[in-house]
């Protein structure tokens, strides 16, 4: 076994665990799940049936990851963030895993006790902002808060908010990096100012 399971963890059969992926304590990974390698899976975490987890993603506490979920590589998920995969529920009638689906993009942030309601897409790179309830598609690099969740700016490859100039270009103050907006989508023009 090249991972580490906390011996309070539940692992089901039929699980594929990546190298160096380290799972701590009383979390649950159920059958079907794929985890990535390097991951980081933190305290009273749950993995659904068949959820995909790429390589290098870091689960922060008390996070549940339902069936319907599928989340990229190096992508991170604040404690306690929350993910659903019914619109509809009801105790009395349950779907038997006719889930909407949720995809969330590569190296994307999700802050603490953020809500990602199912059936959206969360672009790479994005930032969704602490106690966000996001409602709808967010796109790559953007930066969403509030309830619902609204674009309030654009973030940067490394995590920072990043700056508008005056010619329409936005920069980055702690690694230099240069960005423009083509059909509303914003692009990296380069890396250094």
């Amino acid at each position: 076994m090249d991972y580490f399971v906390h011996k309070t963890s539940i692992v089901d059969d039929n699980v594929k665990i990546g190298a160096g992926t380290k799972i701590w304590h009383f979390s649950h990974i159920q059958s079907g799940a794929v985890v990535g390698s390097g991951c980081s899976l933190g305290q009273n975490v749950n993995i659904s049936n068949n959820v995909t987890i790429g390589d290098g993603v870091r689960v922060q506490n008390n996070v549940s990851i339902y069936e319907g979920v599928s989340i990229e590589d190096h992508v991170f998920c604040g404690p306690s963030c929350v993910f659903t995969n019914d619109l509809t529920p009801r105790a009395r009638y349950p779907k038997n895993h006719k889930y909407l689906k949720t995809i969330i993009r590569h190296d994307a942030t999700l802050g603490a006790n953020c809500t990602i309601v199912c059936g959206h897409e969360v672009g790479h790179h994005a930032t969704i902002a602490a106690g966000a309830v996001v409602t709808s598609d967010v796109p790559p690099y953007a930066l969403y808060a509030g309830v619902p969740a609204k674009q309030t700016g654009w973030v940067c490859e490394c995590g920072q908010v990043l700056e508008k100039e005056h010619d329409g270009k936005f920069f980055c103050l702690d690694c230099g990096s240069v960005y423009f907006i083509s059909q509303g989508n914003l692009y990296l023009k380069s890396e250094t100012v």
